[in-house]
């Protein structure tokens, strides 16, 4: 008899050790996942308007809130929240509904690109991050059998605390930028330069009209953020006068597109660099908001509001 409450009591403690193992490791996970995202915020923001919203604005308060959510569930496994009730429901619920969208992203444009888990610090492809997502699924089951905590005194007050703390700590990480509006310049632009020699040119008059103009370099990784992003804008409105004018290495031509996803964007591999940094400037990416060879507005890629590119060409 005392043989058989020593062991039930062994296994019960291997349970909980297992359990509070298992539970800090998945608190961890979610830990490191918000707080990525916020190291490379741009680009978890422009997921939202690859989704379809509309404003820039509203798109990255949704990621901020987004970014929260992970915050709160990881303070909540920490502070060990009504874990059975609420924490762990809540988890698995958020981990299906982005594996859903991990399925989504892989049936359209195939296990290509950097699925955005962990932001930039770790690369990760759509199906890669399917099957972490269904791991943290099974890890969260397996807390019912082995971590079933009871509530304790005082919770709810805790729970208040630690949920303004996950959903504010987003906006002070990241203030909200509501000023988003391009450079004024007014400087004209000799684009004849990319007409000239016996390479690529563009398809289409970038001196008469208005237009999109990138200019970046293929290795670049700030440049591939914004070609990203103005791909983006291009799915979302194929009628967007934007052009890549790209320079670099032919060999990285496939990899600046695999990660972009730019391949919907009119482009060219201008192999001129003398003439490409006189149009370019000393730094890429550069992105120039031309209206008859002359630039109105240059622009960083957090200035890409699709609203206010919209009104620009209408104007």
């Amino acid at each position: 008899m005392a043989e058989t409450i020593q062991r039930s009591g062994a296994v019960f403690y291997i349970k909980r050790i297992l359990g509070l193992v298992l539970l800090l490791a998945l608190a961890a996970v979610f830990l490191f996942s918000a707080y990525s995202k916020l190291i490379s915020f741009e680009a978890f923001q422009w997921t939202f308007v690859d989704l379809g919203i509309p404003n820039i604005t509203a798109a990255s308060v949704i990621a901020r809130v987004f970014i929260g959510l992970e915050f709160l569930i990881a303070l909540f496994l920490l502070f060990h929240i009504h874990l059975t009730r609420v924490t762990y429901p809540a988890t698995i619920i958020l981990l299906l509904a982005l594996t859903g969208y991990l399925v989504f992203l892989l049936v359209k444009q195939g296990n290509t690109g950097n699925c955005g888990c962990f932001g930039d610090w770790i690369y990760m492809k759509p199906l890669d991050a399917i099957w972490k997502n269904l791991a943290m699924i099974a890890a969260t089951g397996l807390l019912y059998i082995l971590y079933p905590v009871r509530p304790y005194k005082n919770q709810e007050w805790v729970a208040a605390i630690a949920g303004m703390a996950a959903i504010v700590t987003p906006f002070v990480m990241e203030p909200l930028n509501v000023n988003n509006t391009p450079e004024k310049a007014n400087l004209p632009i000799n684009l004849s330069l990319l007409y000239e020699g016996n390479g690529a040119k563009p398809d289409v008059d970038l001196g008469v009209g208005k237009h999109i103009v990138g200019f970046m370099s293929l290795t670049c990784p700030h440049c591939r953020k914004a070609a990203y992003f103005l791909h983006v804008l291009k799915k979302n409105d194929p009628q967007l006068p934007i052009y890549l004018v790209l320079n670099g290495d032919p060999k990285d031509f496939k990899s600046f597109f695999d990660e972009s996803k730019a391949y919907n964007v009119p482009n060219m591999l201008f192999d001129n660099k003398t003439a490409f940094i006189e149009l370019a400037g000393p730094y890429v990416p550069a992105i120039y908001w031309v209206s008859n060879s002359v630039i109105e507005y240059k622009s960083n890629y957090s200035q890409l509001d699709p609203q206010l590119i919209k009104k620009w060409v209408n104007q």
